[in-house]
């Protein structure tokens, strides 16, 4: 019976049970958006759908209050308007499968079999948690589908392409732009250091070979193409929709104060200062320590962008002064690419991280009923279990960390090597 599981277990196979418990999902939201009061849709995807009728009718997408994305966003969900209401659900869907065919071919690339490689795949794909979060309207499938291409392209040695996904995924949501750190590391080939020498024109050559190091070919076209492609966008929608696209879409985030609906550490600081002009500078020193964290983590492990991206990801939700279940998702979907070089195992070790992630967020949403729907007055455990989530959060890193094994990604030879095998 365990060898015919096996032989059930191929990319295919978890591709469709994917598709197929979020084309449920799905069906069963529609029938609860019809006949309950609680609403399965998220309000967000109703933000989303009133901007893609603003620009459909040639207005401004920014008419929708609470519309804080790009413009990019409201024009592919046009066809909400003139195609069916739930479009935008199955492109989410279909974002979905692309990360998770994606994730395949990764984990292949990197070493694994097929049945392995569709193993870990279902950590995305048959992942309930991520199901619901595009069938209800979610954009962030979006994203994930643009950063894990971009660093497939990477991997492949595709520099050109890979720094055009990469603007494009920067353009769409900002936090991306973490990811240059390690990318930056990724293509840079080490110098050789020369001979010790005495002689001040010898350290001079050293010092030109070094710099040369730094600034080489690859480098220089990520970084013009990356920034020419979010630049060439920015400057579209900025010529479209004037300085409240740059307010909306990048500079509220920088300035953004969520009292409510919170699990981040920051939560009850903000509420008690919302009104006051200290707030926005608090929202701005909260920063520091996600940006020289990130950062320091990005440089750390540079030699594997996948666990570099992660290691960002994981500590950049844990930081950053809003979170959101959405948020999630950003990390989640590189976890099925570095777990296979990871040593905790499935029991005890995977269980207790599951079960601290679960559990913090468990003892969160208790306090935040107790405030939401009882009335009671319970913002201190509600930011205590903030606290908790965070040292949660902060504990679950340094075991991934270190358990990890760093493993550079194997480039054009290993994705032309794939694909052969594909064939």
């Amino acid at each position: 019976m365990r060898g015919a599981g096996l032989r059930l277990l191929t990319p295919r196979a978890v591709l469709a049970g994917g598709l197929l418990l979020r084309v449920g999902m799905l069906l069963y939201g529609l029938w609860q958006d019809a006949h309950m009061t609680v609403k399965y849709t998220d309000i967000d995807y109703c933000v989303f759908t009133d901007a893609a009728r603003s620009v459909w009718a040639g207005g401004n997408p920014y008419e929708r209050s609470t519309y804080r994305y790009t413009p990019v966003l409201a024009w592919l969900l046009t066809p909400n308007i003139w195609l069916h209401p739930t479009f935008g659900k199955w492109f989410f869907v279909a974002c979905d499968c692309l990360v998770g065919a994606l994730i395949v071919r990764i984990v292949e690339a990197r070493g694994a079999d097929k049945r392995r490689a569709a193993a870990y795949a279902a950590l995305w794909l048959l992942n309930p948690q991520v199901a619901n979060i595009s069938t209800r309207g979610s954009a962030e499938s979006v994203v994930c589908a643009a950063v894990v291409a971009t660093l497939y392209a990477f991997q492949c040695r595709r520099v050109a392409w890979g720094s055009v996904l990469f603007g494009l995924a920067v353009h769409l949501k900002i936090y991306p732009l973490i990811y240059a750190v390690p990318l930056l590391c990724a293509l840079g080939r080490a110098a050789r250091e020369a001979p010790l020498q005495t002689a001040a024109r010898g350290r001079m050559q050293a010092t030109g070979r070094r710099l040369a190091a730094l600034c080489n070919a690859d480098r220089i076209a990520f970084a013009a193409i990356s920034g020419g492609t979010f630049l060439a966008l920015t400057a579209a929608m900025y010529g479209a929709y004037g300085r409240e696209f740059l307010d909306e879409t990048y500079l509220y985030h920088v300035t953004r104060r969520d009292h409510r609906h919170n699990y981040s550490l920051w939560f009850l600081p903000m509420y008690l200062t919302f009104a006051s002009p200290r707030s926005a500078a608090m929202s701005l020193l909260t920063f520091l320590p996600q940006a020289a964290t990130v950062t320091t983590l990005g440089l750390a492990f540079g030699k594997d962008i996948y666990f570099a991206a992660f290691a960002q990801t994981f500590a950049f939700v844990a930081y950053n002064k809003v979170c959101t279940a959405q948020y999630f998702m950003w990390y989640i979907c590189l976890l099925p690419i570095i777990w296979p070089h990871n040593s905790l195992r499935l029991v005890p070790g995977g269980l207790l991280l599951v079960g601290a992630w679960l559990g913090s967020q468990a003892l969160y949403l208790q306090q935040a009923y107790r405030l939401e729907f009882l009335g009671e007055n319970a913002f201190f455990p509600l930011w205590a279990a903030g606290a908790a989530i965070f040292v949660a959060n902060g504990w679950i890193l340094h075991q991934i960390i270190s358990h990890q094994q760093i493993a550079p990604c194997g480039g054009t030879a290993a994705c032309h090597t794939q694909h052969t095998k594909r064939e």
